[in-house]
């Protein structure tokens, strides 16, 4: 038997042998070698840790970076969601991220995906983006940050209060400038995109010092620096309150921290380190990022007015009917909207001269309901993303977009009589191909048709920067076979709003 045969043998019977050549490809990372698996047109990583558990002592800490390893590591499923509500199997441990990179790959550009769902739900591995880095030539990369109550708590002394999540998407960017070369990217040109509040995130980094020097494009998706969460005042309509929005001064996070201690028992952070996750879950609302901090000095919405933001690249805008979403909801919950019920809501939210005005913009017709969602859409979502754009294009160079597609597939059942049309996260579908887990748990996903493809073809050439985009003032709306110009400003009402963006 030759030497190499005795060799091989020897690994089989002490079960060490050798993978086969087809194994999977390896990766060389900062930490250690990871070996991810072959895929049709991609290769894929999948649980990469970027940085250390931030359970016990390192909760509520910046992220610290993960111990190196000298074995080959297998890197084959996704890591653990980071932990929260209405989901199983999520973890503190859940600092991971997945890579999909071209096949045998070098120099390509780089994209970091920063998932949606409040900060407070999501994983990057409900996004499989093969096909982006297939179609696209781009090195993808998907991350999980710590979320809700772990993320964004905030406490008297505890430093960098309300920003742990922010943190987590900056690690993860140092990781990605680190280690894209390893895995045939570029790390000299890398896209920041997040989508709803991965989209407010993408732009608290526009404003982050932190964050300078970690990306060179940026990406906002129905998300905005001036994105707000509205409260309504509605007797006898259905309930849409929020009592909190995405931005905090760092002493409202830790009030709100304090209590919560008080809740659980505790005085000190280290009794509130040794409780279990689960105790803590059950407060995730009232966190969100806090400015006052080191990782956000200022308000983010008072940075963009100053134009003290990173200046790279941006593209940004929102779907045609975002609160089409967040609408049914509110009607699941409490009933249909009545003319009288949607009359009600505007006159005491607004005041009478100010509601006749908005109930003019948006008269209530046949569906007092459809009348709420466009209204909602324009004054949270639409205005805000626009404002936003107008305000980064004093100091920067930006391109605006608007998904419209009326027929685009929707992950909720739930929509009833009315049309959902470009709903809220309907262009997701058209950029990755969506798995399991909250939202999009218990779903079926309707196949895209021709023109449907050929129109996520179109965006993903746009966001990986293959396609020439006109800038702004220009927007682009995106529909199949319906690609061309709109004015956005007017389409919305956006003059209405003024003060509401200000």
């Amino acid at each position: 038997m030759g030497l190499l045969h005795w060799t091989l043998a020897a690994l089989t019977t002490l079960g060490l042998a050798a993978p086969p050549a087809d194994a999977g490809p390896i990766a060389r990372t900062t930490s250690g070698p990871v070996r991810g698996a072959h895929l049709d047109a991609v290769d894929s990583y999948q649980g990469i840790p970027y940085a250390q558990p931030p359970t016990g002592e390192l909760r509520w800490r910046a992220p610290v970076p993960p111990h190196p390893w000298s074995a080959v590591r297998p890197v084959t499923k996704s890591g653990p969601a980071c932990a929260q509500n209405n989901a199983t199997g999520t973890s503190e441990d859940c600092l991971y991220l997945d890579v999909v990179a071209p096949r045998a790959s070098t120099h390509r550009p780089v994209m970091v995906w920063i998932h949606g769902g409040g900060n407070t739900t999501g994983t990057g591995a409900q996004f499989d983006a093969a096909r982006m880095a297939a179609r696209g030539d781009v090195l993808v990369v998907t991350i999980n940050y710590r979320l809700g109550v772990f993320g964004f708590f905030g406490y008297p002394g505890l430093p960098d209060s309300g920003t742990f999540g922010l943190q987590d998407q900056q690690a993860a960017l140092r990781w990605v400038r680190a280690n894209a070369a390893a895995f045939g990217g570029d790390p000299s040109d890398v896209t920041v995109f997040g989508e709803s509040a991965g989209g407010v995130d993408v732009c608290a980094q526009l404003t982050s010092p932190g964050a300078r020097g970690l990306f060179d494009r940026a990406i906002m998706q129905s998300g905005s620096c001036l994105t707000r969460v509205p409260t309504y005042a509605t007797p006898g309509g259905p309930v849409h309150v929020s009592t909190s929005g995405f931005w905090g001064p760092v002493a409202d996070r830790e009030a709100t921290g304090q209590q919560v201690a008080g809740k659980v028992g505790c005085g000190t952070l280290e009794c509130l380190r040794d409780k279990h996750f689960e105790d803590l879950l059950r407060y995730e609302a009232g966190f969100g990022p806090a400015y006052g901090t080191p990782t956000l000095p200022q308000d983010p919405v008072l940075a963009l007015r100053r134009g003290e933001v990173n200046r790279v690249p941006v593209l940004s805008g929102n779907t045609r009917d975002e609160a089409r979403l967040t609408t049914m909801y509110s009607e699941l919950l409490a009933g249909p909207f009545t003319v009288d019920g949607y009359t009600s809501l505007l006159r005491t939210t607004f005041g009478e001269e100010r509601a006749a005005a908005i109930e003019g913009a948006y008269p209530a017709g046949a569906d007092p309901g459809l009348a709420f969602a466009t209204m909602d859409t324009d004054r949270v979502f639409a205005c805000p993303q626009l404002a936003t754009n107008r305000e980064l294009a004093r100091v920067t160079r930006v391109h605006g977009y608007e998904f419209a597609d009326e027929d685009a597939p929707t992950y909720s059942q739930y929509f009833g009589p009315r049309p959902p049309g470009a709903a809220h996260g309907s262009e997701l579908a058209y950029l990755f191909d969506l798995r399991g887990g909250a939202p999009y748990r218990g779903t079926q996903h309707a196949e895209l048709t021709a023109p449907q493809r050929e129109l996520g073809d179109t965006m993903i050439d746009a966001w990986t920067g293959h396609t020439p985009w006109p800038q702004w003032p220009y927007v682009q709306s995106l529909a199949p076979q319906r690609i061309g110009p709109v004015d956005g400003w007017a389409e919305h009402h956006c003059d209405l709003w003024a003060d509401h963006l200000t």
